[in-house]
């Protein structure tokens, strides 16, 4: 036994169809025996026969005995009876229908006379309402003239010296006299500029002169004042006046344009009036001819039915009783499934193909990974060993490692004694004492070719 045994034999599949014939033919036979069910029923009763039929199979020449059914219905002895008396009452209808269809040949040789009935109404007399357009909307006045520019500033000049000035030089001469006027009188008193008698007489003079500054001051800041302030009332008396003109212009504009809106609702309102009023009248005549078209198909209808009604009499005669036909429950009896043998054929081709092709990859797999290092191999750290094949005068080995080696997996291999013994060189002992081999140095790994 090599190491790559032959891959297994394809099924014949001549063979293998004509198995399937026979067991689809055998599975077809059984299942119409089973199948068709005689029944009993209180109204009658249902039987199958049976009658054999020759058939060659095209491919092999074997021949088989077909089962043809044939199912057969029989009545009770009342439901016979009904029967009998029906087909004499069917009889007796039908020759009735027969002698009075006669008549048909006049009926249906007249026209129906339609002259009478009422006009149809007449569409095209009908027109579609002109509906008059609203008109545009109004130009509305959205903007106003000028009325007057509004005034933004006014004399605010807070440079009160002018009216210092003003009060200053209407003071200065009498400020001179008093100031002459002190002099010669501390002159004729004996006192001399310089003294403390004469510096304190004209500190106080100064004194004056300084509180008539101030107060000229205080009153060209009041003058001032009183002159902004009329200017401010003149500048705010004007502008009121031309918001009060504003307000009259926009006044105005506005009862003009609510006057030009009021004219534009009013005449919308009377156009969507007068549109109304050619609606209601196309529907007036709508209905009208509605009515016209009812009218007419009511009187036809009527004539219809008038000529109908003969032939539906005779039509009538001609359906007779019907007789109680047997209930037959829908029996099936059990099925058997068909073989597929042609399947089961396959699948088992394919799995001996699968396994062959998995276990000569794992053979090459392995080996193939072995290569150009030392492998554990020992006999004694090995058990399950059982021999698969051989290679370049070894022997090659499936199994498990024991003890602390064993990873729960199946090797193949050699036994590193069996090689030691041709292929010392390939073998190396361990320090545990186990000996390993170089499965590169031993032989080329792969499948042989």
């Amino acid at each position: 036994m090599g190491l790559y045994p032959e891959a297994p034999k394809s099924p014949d599949p001549k063979a293998t169809a004509s198995a399937q014939t026979s067991t689809n033919i055998g599975t077809a036979v059984a299942n119409n025996l089973m199948g068709n069910v005689n029944q009993v029923t209180p109204d009658g009763n249902l039987t199958y026969t049976y009658t054999s039929k020759k058939w060659t199979d095209p491919l092999d020449g074997k021949v088989y005995d077909l089962q043809v059914p044939t199912a057969t219905q029989t009545l009770s002895a009342n439901q016979q009876a009904i029967k009998g008396q029906t087909d004499k009452s069917e009889l007796n209808l039908a020759t009735l229908a027969a002698t009075q269809s006669g008549k048909l040949n006049d009926l249906l040789g007249r026209p129906v006379d339609t002259s009478k009935a009422p006009a149809a109404g007449d569409p095209s007399k009908i027109g579609l309402p002109q509906y008059t357009n609203y008109v545009s909307g109004p130009n509305l006045q959205t903007s106003l003239g000028n009325t007057g520019n509004i005034t933004k500033t006014y004399d605010t000049d807070f440079d009160t010296t002018k009216y210092e000035n003003a009060l200053m030089s209407r003071i200065n001469p009498q400020l001179e006299q008093d100031r002459s006027a002190l002099e010669t009188r501390l002159a004729n008193q004996g006192l001399q500029p310089g003294s403390e008698a004469y510096n304190r007489a004209f500190d106080q003079a100064n004194r004056q002169v300084n509180d008539a500054r101030f107060g000229a001051i205080l009153n060209a800041g009041q003058e001032q004042s009183r002159l902004a302030g009329l200017a401010r009332d003149q500048a705010t008396f004007q502008n009121s006046a031309q918001g009060q003109q504003f307000d009259q212009a926009l006044a105005s504009a506005g009862f003009g344009n609510s006057a030009k809106q009021q004219g534009f609702q009013n005449q919308n309102t009377t156009t969507s009036a007068n549109n109304a009023l050619k609606d209601q009248t196309f529907n007036a005549e709508q209905a009208q001819l509605a009515a016209q078209n009812a009218a007419r198909a009511q009187y036809l209808n009527e004539t219809y039915a008038a000529r109908n009604q003969p032939i539906n009499e005779i039509s009538s005669l001609l359906s007779g009783a019907q007789v109680n036909n047997p209930n037959f429950v829908n029996a099936q009896g059990a099925q058997i499934p068909t073989v597929d043998y042609a399947g089961l054929v396959s699948k088992n081709y394919e799995n001996q193909m699968a396994g062959y092709q998995a276990k000569q990859a794992g053979i090459g797999s392995v080996l193939g990974g072995l290569a150009g290092m030392f492998t554990l191999s020992d006999k004694t750290a090995k058990k399950d060993i059982e021999k698969v094949g051989e290679l370049k005068g070894h022997g090659l080995y499936e199994y498990s490692y024991r003890g602390k080696h064993n990873d729960g997996k199946r090797h193949i291999g050699v036994m590193a004694q069996d090689v030691e013994k041709k292929r010392p060189d390939a073998v190396r002992k361990g320090s545990d004492g186990l000996r390993r081999v170089d499965y590169g140095a031993l032989f080329a790994a792969g499948r042989k070719k």
